[in-house]
């Protein structure tokens, strides 16, 4: 399996989409106390936001660890004639993404603001 990154452009979208949503979230005090009216839109777009930016991490996060598995770096770089320090260097660094829960978390906060945007129809249909 051949991995290729994304275009720079692609990764600095998800960002500002990242950045946009946990700022909406921080502005929902200031529209809940001066402008009511716009509160549900602002939650949504930062919902909205979250969605996109932790399915995009989730699916970056994966991707990751799938190339290290199907390719077997960890034996590889192991059984390499790479100096000994950047050896335990790069294994390390393959260790820590394949044990790390980042996955998990990103997929919880995915699921989350999922399961927000139905209640919230739901809610919304109930009335």
């Amino acid at each position: 399996m051949k991995s290729k990154t994304l275009p720079p452009w692609v990764i600095n979208l998800f960002f500002m989409i990242g950045l946009v949503s946990a700022f909406l979230f921080r502005l929902l005090i200031f529209f809940n106390y001066y402008y009511t009216s716009w509160s549900r839109g602002v939650w949504y777009c930062g919902v909205m936001g979250y969605l996109f930016f932790f399915g995009f991490r989730y699916y970056i996060s994966h991707k990751r660890r799938q190339s290290i598995i199907q390719n077997n770096l960890t034996e590889k770089v192991a059984a390499s004639n790479i100096e000994a320090d950047d050896k335990d260097e790069i294994i390390y660094l393959f260790q820590s993404l394949l044990r790390s829960k980042e996955m998990f978390n990103y997929i919880f906060i995915f699921s989350v603001s999922l399961l927000a945007i139905v209640a919230d129809i739901f809610l919304t249909l109930l009335r």
